[in-house]
């Protein structure tokens, strides 16, 4: 298997012929990166960063989505120290594939479960379960997330390149599917553009507006919700550059501007963003890895994410095997990549912030671990926070 195909687990035998879209690397290389697992993190090459919080903080919720079918638990089950990004592991729950999370009201969490072609919503108290689950009319589901206005969740089928709105009941269960839209076109790269591939769904800041990142077609389509009847009304579309392949995006404080990183052309494009329309209007695209860095391997950029201040911007680079640092300007419109630290892990495939911004976690989906670095708030600069914790093909990773 090359680097650039996404092969779905060989476990899944259903799957369809020819490149779908996951395990970069296949099972026989994650197997054997698994054993790095206990190792400590490479140093970053940014200033050491000061201790978020008080040591001795009460430990909070961490939950890591794993492919149950290349071995991982479900749903892992974690609590990590907040003033000094350890995680322990506390337990699992079966649910078949949850490669993405999304956090609902209260205790309800969310999952796509993504070769049952279903999501599912869970409540954390108690002990966590499954309260029931939904096909979302498609197939490959890759991304979730709960509406702005609370009563309907969003999912990007990735494999049909579709997207789906169930309506959430008042206890956040599922329920029925009210509209599934489907993308149509394709992009100029063979093996991964021959369709559409619905790789994300977001609500803009003001919860005005819905996103949907097509990595298929090089497309950012906006659309609305109508609440009362769970349909969506296309507004407008965005076309990326042809052949990039935008994955997930992530918006700056100030509503103001969209951060998409491209898988294919290893890149991260600064989009102009109207909230008032919906219009986004994509700029310049920028690497996301250090001049000269040119690595052993592809490098497919994954997830971005913004500090709550909207100062710095996070990419994680799968290939490159490093979270990249850029600078903003006041108003987020001239992002500057600053360095690029050592993810601790092989294809960091998610990243995300605790609340507060003080600590950032990495799924390291290949090597079947999680990461945590403390971060210097004025800075920016990410510090290893220790050694990984030991999850089987982690592919998303959720602090509380």
């Amino acid at each position: 298997m090359t680097d650039d195909q996404h092969a779905r687990p060989t476990a899944r035998p259903s799957a369809p012929a020819g490149i779908s879209r996951r395990l970069l690397l296949g099972a026989a290389a994650t197997a054997a990166l698994s054993a790095t697992a206990g190792t400590a993190q490479a140093a970053p090459r940014t200033a050491a960063a000061r201790s978020p919080r008080a040591a001795g903080a009460d430990a909070r919720a961490l939950y890591i989505g794993t492919y149950s079918s290349s071995g991982g638990p479900g749903l892992g089950l974690a609590t990590y120290d907040p003033a000094t990004g350890a995680v322990t592991g506390t337990g699992s729950v079966a649910v078949a594939d949850p490669s993405f999370l999304a956090v609902g009201s209260g205790d309800l969490l969310y999952t796509v479960n993504e070769y049952e072609n279903t999501v599912s919503a869970l409540s954390t108290s108690g002990g966590p379960k499954v309260l029931n689950s939904s096909d979302t009319g498609g197939s490959g589901p890759c991304h979730l997330t709960v509406h702005a206005a609370g009563g309907h969740l969003l999912t990007a089928n990735y494999d049909s390149g579709s997207v789906a709105v169930h309506a959430l009941a008042a206890d956040g269960t599922l329920g029925d599917r009210t509209d599934l839209v489907q993308h149509t076109g394709s992009g100029p790269d063979p093996s991964r553009q021959s369709g559409p591939h619905a790789h994300m769904v977001l609500n803009d800041l003001a919860g005005s507006f819905v996103l949907a990142i097509d990595l298929g077609t090089d497309t950012i389509y906006t659309s609305t919700l109508d609440t009362g009847t769970g349909k969506l009304t296309a507004v407008s579309q965005a076309a990326t550059e042809p052949g990039a392949g935008p994955r997930h995006g992530a918006f700056h404080p100030s509503g103001r501007y969209l951060y998409v990183a491209n898988e294919l052309g290893n890149t991260l494009t600064v989009c102009a963003y109207d909230p008032a329309t919906g219009l986004v209007t994509p700029g310049a695209s920028l690497p996301t890895v250090m001049p000269g860095d040119t690595g052993t391997e592809r490098n497919y950029p994954a997830e971005a994410v913004v500090s709550p201040d909207g100062a710095f911007l996070y990419v994680s680079n799968r290939g490159d095997d490093s979270i990249a640092r850029f600078s903003l300007d006041g108003d987020g419109g001239q992002p500057t990549l600053l360095d690029t630290v050592p993810a601790g892990g092989a294809y960091p495939r998610h990243i995300a912030l605790a609340p507060g911004g003080d600590l950032l976690f990495a799924a390291n989906q290949n090597s079947g671990t999680v990461t945590a670095f403390t971060r210097d708030a004025t800075t920016g600069a990410l510090t290893s926070a220790g050694a990984p914790f030991a999850a089987t093909a982690a592919v998303c990773v959720l602090p509380r």
